[in-house]
């Protein structure tokens, strides 16, 4: 596949999630809302590998995967606004998505698409010879038990399945490496599984890297673990308190920088080393997500790719000008619906 159509892929997911942030932003999505800003290489040069017949499970943050899958955007973004048109009849919200058409499923649960992918696997080599699985997961899920059961299995069993795990280097508020031992490509390998590591934001080296496994897969040669490292340009949620007291410290971290300061100075508690070391690990974490939500433009996946097709500029912006065409009348669509409903 050639960069331009790469590129559209990344693209429809950019701005389908955007179009979601300002519905989460009027009030019209209510609740949590992951979105997967800065994962659109990976999505794009992944899952433009799978076919019919190829089973996707996934993590809540899905929106990039499912919609370079093909899913329906305005029924995917009825469901998040509630519809019984929408894709789950308005009861999974963004973290619960299923499409049987395009044996895709979601999950809310860490570490729960590996598993489903598992499932996925096995089912496709009994019953669909020469097609595979995938599963997206975060580096921090790579740490739940059945996360680790699952790559036993789909070696003892050479399950066609393909693991991609993204880690942007923060798992929820906490520093990956905080919570996570050793290399997982090495994890994996100890498996005896086939592992590689590709750069995140270069959507010509994941669709490289990841096309050989997949299709090594489909030749009935076993799983593969592919760790893509990428930026994560939202926060956890929509609203990421971390990330808006790293944009405005003063204004959005005052009552809690006094709570924190209150509390260093209470009678109770450790002592003084303590104290201080506790007070340096919580300004190096906001150090720390300052310097990335500065850095954010340069790691991003999509500056990345334009810089890519400098020389391609006039099929760019056709391209821009019909992912917005498209996406606007998913929106229209899916708003008309929501309308209908409340109208019955």
């Amino acid at each position: 596949m050639d960069l331009p159509e790469l590129y559209r892929q990344m693209m429809r997911a950019r701005t389908y999630e955007l179009a979601v942030e300002d519905l989460w932003n009027t009030g019209l999505i209510s609740g949590e809302m992951h979105l997967g800003t800065g994962e659109e290489a990976v999505a794009a040069g992944v899952v433009t590998h799978l076919k019919d017949g190829d089973g996707l499970a996934l993590t809540h943050r899905c929106s990039p995967a499912l919609v370079v899958r093909g899913v329906p955007l305005a029924a995917m973004l009825s469901e998040m606004l509630g519809s019984e048109n929408g894709l789950c009849r308005g009861r999974g919200g963004h973290m619960h998505l299923f499409s049987k058409e395009h044996l895709a499923a979601t999950s809310g649960i860490v570490g729960a698409s590996l598993p489903t992918a598992a499932g996925f696997a096995l089912a496709n080599r009994r019953l669909r010879p020469g097609t595979v699985a995938v599963a997206f997961t975060g580096a921090g899920a790579m740490n739940q038990g059945m996360a680790l059961e699952t790559l036993n299995l789909a070696v003892a069993w050479e399950l066609p399945l393909v693991i991609v795990c993204i880690d942007n280097g923060w798992a929820i508020t906490t520093i990956s490496t905080a919570v996570t031992g050793g290399d997982l490509v090495e994890r994996a390998t100890g498996f005896g599984m086939r592992a590689e590591s590709v750069n995140g934001r270069d959507v010509r080296a994941v669709h490289k890297i990841a096309g050989k496994l997949i299709e090594r897969a489909r030749r009935g040669k076993g799983p593969s673990f592919l760790l893509a490292s990428c930026p994560r340009l939202d926060g956890h949620i929509l609203g990421d308190k971390l990330i808006r007291m790293a944009k405005k410290p003063i204004g959005e971290g005052k009552d809690t920088f006094s709570k924190v300061i209150t509390a260093a100075m209470s009678r109770g508690g450790g002592g003084l080393k303590d104290r201080a070391g506790s007070m340096t690990q919580i300004m190096s974490v906001m150090a720390r997500a300052r310097r990335g939500t500065a850095r954010e433009r340069r790691g991003d996946p999509i500056i990345s790719a334009r810089k890519a097709m400098k020389k391609l500029e006039a099929e760019r912006e056709r391209i821009d000008a019909e992912v917005a065409a498209e996406i606007d009348k998913a929106v229209s669509d899916a708003l008309a619906d929501v309308g209908k409903n409340n109208d019955a």
